[in-house]
């Protein structure tokens, strides 16, 4: 079966210095061939910082500061991980905020590896079943999510992914859930 063509979307990759490379470019790429239009959002541009893991790897740029973002503008929200990223992004109280309207109005959310964490801030767990980097498997418990350690888990259109070696199912999984999410909005 074809992947689904998502033409006509917009999707938010919310992200700041330290995502991990994969976990951005990867999706934004895939969101992109599938005809999706993707901003990189972050608190402040021109660009932000990459990881490769442990390295420094390569600056993104920023197409929209997250000051001039609006939720409603977007059908879709991506949350990539790398520690650093989530980690300060729950600092950023108009990041959570962004993230919780995402939440609140049922759109699909994709967050892979430690980028779960930003939704524990922003009311987006308690009762979904999701996976993630297994460090967060307390956190999100805690929370009120069921943690599986699983590949991709799709949950009301919450994708999760535990870490880079997943990104082809997580993009497969998050594409399938925007054209799902776009069909239904258009009934």
């Amino acid at each position: 079966m074809a992947s689904p063509r998502i033409e006509g979307a917009k999707v938010a990759v919310l992200a700041t210095n330290g995502f991990e490379q994969s976990e951005l470019e990867q999706p934004v790429a895939a969101l992109t061939a599938a005809g999706a239009t993707v901003h990189v959002i972050a608190p402040k541009g021109p660009e932000i910082q990459g990881w490769e893991h442990h390295d420094k790897g390569r600056s993104t740029a920023v197409d929209l500061e997250l000051a001039k973002a609006k939720a409603g503008d977007y059908d879709a929200l991506v949350l990539p991980g790398g520690v650093i990223n989530p980690d300060a992004l729950r600092l950023e109280k108009k990041a959570i905020a962004f993230i919780g309207e995402f939440v609140k109005a049922g759109k699909p959310i994709g967050a892979i590896c430690h980028g779960p964490w930003t939704l524990i801030d922003a009311g987006g767990v308690e009762g979904r079943t999701m996976t993630s980097w297994p460090s967060l498997e307390t956190d999100l418990k805690n929370a009120g999510a069921k943690w599986v350690d699983k590949e991709v888990v799709v949950d009301q259109g919450l994708v999760t992914s535990r870490k880079p070696d997943d990104i082809p199912a997580f993009c497969k999984k998050l594409i399938e859930e925007i054209a799902e999410g776009r069909q239904a909005a258009a009934a």
